[in-house]
């Protein structure tokens, strides 16, 4: 596992081409669901370039967002402001962020890979920042994904099993949850034939 210094020279060396490395489109999944939802308050860790971010704060979300990397969360805010949008972006490490517990309507963890070591915990914490009612979004690569060049961690501890996340977010009603294959289109860095994980998932009202 990278040093939290390694992993922001890594994401600050990868943002720094002029490009969004993954393109300024939101990631598919992500704006099918969420475009079902009434906006509130989303948050969106590990969001790099912002693409998510400012999707939604376009159809009305109130957008906390956080990263490691300055250079990504920099390419973020110049989206945000050449779609006349606002986001609240934070450079955080996962560990450090803190969840105001029942204060977001929803929660997406796009391509937000965490080391096996650290990802239970941490899953937990943004349960505890759900609102009774609210939903949770995870599109990841799952272990399958290290015999594809189609981008992702190269460690199999950073990647996921659907049955590990299940019993992570086990306090959810889980809406779906499936292991499946799909082609990537998401900047040169995401493209090309995947294997992921796809979860929604609603924390009870009562």
């Amino acid at each position: 596992m990278r040093t939290a210094q390694e992993a922001k020279q890594f994401w600050d060396d990868r943002y720094s081409s002029g490009n969004y490395i993954y393109g300024t489109q939101p990631n598919r999944f992500f704006k099918e669901q969420i475009d079902q939802l009434e906006p509130g308050r989303l948050l969106l860790p590990a969001e790099g370039e912002g693409r998510n971010a400012i999707y939604a704060a376009r159809e009305g979300w109130r957008v906390d967002a956080f990263d490691i990397s300055e250079k990504g969360r920099k390419k973020a805010l110049e989206l945000a402001k050449r779609n006349h949008v606002t986001i609240n972006y934070t450079i955080c490490k996962f560990n450090d962020f803190e969840v105001e517990a029942e204060s977001y309507d929803s929660i997406a963890l796009i391509y937000a890979h965490l080391h096996t070591s650290q990802r239970r915990e941490i899953h937990q914490k943004l349960i505890e920042g759900l609102k009774p009612g609210g939903h949770l979004l995870l599109e990841a690569f799952s272990k399958d994904q290290l015999g594809n060049d189609s981008g992702g961690p190269k460690n199999l501890e950073m990647l996921y099993d659907l049955y590990e996340l299940l019993e992570d977010f086990k306090a959810l009603q889980i809406n779906l949850a499936e292991a499946t294959e799909i082609d990537l289109e998401e900047g040169k860095h995401h493209e090309g034939t995947a294997d992921v994980i796809r979860i929604l998932a609603q924390k009870s009202k009562a």
